[in-house]
């Protein structure tokens, strides 16, 4: 994060960074008019783009990145502001949902509302759910009054995010169970992760697809796909910091496939005793499957230097030469290590 700072991305990322704070709080507050405070801590100090560079500012650049990246994307080609105020509020939300809603399929408990805590981390992810729903709709509902959008583009964009997400959900869907046959790299690539992180990624656009007229509409195609892109190669990167977890669940995963159909004997048939139920050592991906992590981590280097040269063409400012610095950034510290090692074996 302090590399790219020392390129001046934050520096043109600064006015984004205070609407997507403002944005937050926004939210936070309308959630104080729709739940009683009985359900409810504190809201945490959200930071300025002059903390930026605090471990507190630091953390909540890498929570929201991409949708500080989104809102940069949208003014520069040309979003009027009022809307872009809206697109920042309703993309806060759609990540919230989507932060809830993995909770349940992964038995996760993280939380982007200041909800009181209580035991039982799925009631805490459903009480988040249905939290954001609402406060998409309030998001909607302050547009409609201000005058940015009516009644039907507020339930067509409703539509639109609900369409998407189930797209999205019905490939987790198809996990819970576990998957018996590994489909290979080229065919994983195109039928999970550029939904699971493509997909995922292009729900920003949901909104700007049904208000933004002729005159935006091709240069937000443009930059859907390219968003979608770098969705893809953060999906993957995913598949190498959550190998262990994916293998245990016999999730859809890339390493797994790039071992299974290109790996060494050895590195195939441990992967057969990983997926029969024997424990990952730790440090396995970064020794044994080292070559074949590389191999995947090269694909995501490809998406994502992909998805900013197709910004750059529509003349955002992101230079493309720093996908890999963004790839690394945004990891988390969990996979921090797991992605220096990768980087330097590869």
């Amino acid at each position: 994060m302090r590399l790219l700072e020392k390129h001046g991305v934050w520096t043109r990322l600064g006015s984004d960074v205070e609407a997507q704070a403002e944005a937050v709080r926004i939210v936070q507050a309308d959630l104080r008019t729709l739940i009683a405070e009985q359900f409810l801590t504190e809201a945490p100090h959200v930071p300025s783009a002059a903390e930026a560079t605090t471990p507190e500012g630091l953390h909540f650049l890498q929570e929201y990145f991409f949708l500080i990246l989104f809102r940069s994307i949208f003014a520069a080609i040309g979003v009027p502001k009022a809307r872009l105020t809206l697109y920042t509020e309703l993309n806060f939300c759609i990540k919230g949902t989507i932060t809830a809603a993995d909770n349940i399929f992964d038995d996760q408990a993280k939380t982007l509302l200041p909800l009181a805590p209580n035991t039982g981390a799925r009631f805490m992810s459903i009480l988040q759910l249905m939290s954001f729903e609402r406060l998409l709709r309030r998001a909607l509902e302050r547009g409609r009054v201000k005058g940015i959008l009516n009644g039907t583009q507020c339930d067509a964009i409703q539509r639109e995010l609900l369409d998407r997400m189930a797209l999205i959900g019905r490939l987790e869907g198809s996990e819970e169970e576990g998957v018996e046959e590994i489909a290979r790299p080229e065919v994983m690539l195109d039928s999970v992760h550029r939904i699971r992180g493509g997909d995922l990624f292009a729900l920003a656009f949901a909104a700007p697809k049904v208000l933004e007229e002729s005159g935006l509409s091709e240069k937000l195609s443009a930059a859907e796909c390219a968003v979608a892109q770098l969705g893809t190669a953060f999906q993957i990167v995913d598949d190498l910091t959550d190998f262990e977890v994916d293998v245990d669940r016999r999730s859809n995963n890339l390493l797994v496939s790039q071992i299974h159909y290109h790996g060494s004997e050895e590195e195939k048939a441990t992967l057969t005793r990983l997926r029969a139920g024997e424990g990952v050592p730790e440090g396995l991906v970064e020794s044994l499957f080292l070559n074949s992590a590389a191999s995947v981590l090269d694909i995501a280097y490809c998406e994502a230097r992909a998805a900013f040269v197709g910004l750059a063409d529509l003349g955002y400012w992101f230079d493309p030469s720093l996908a890999e610095q963004v790839v690394h950034a945004i990891v988390g510290l969990d996979g921090v290590l797991r992605m220096e090692a990768l980087a330097v074996g590869g």
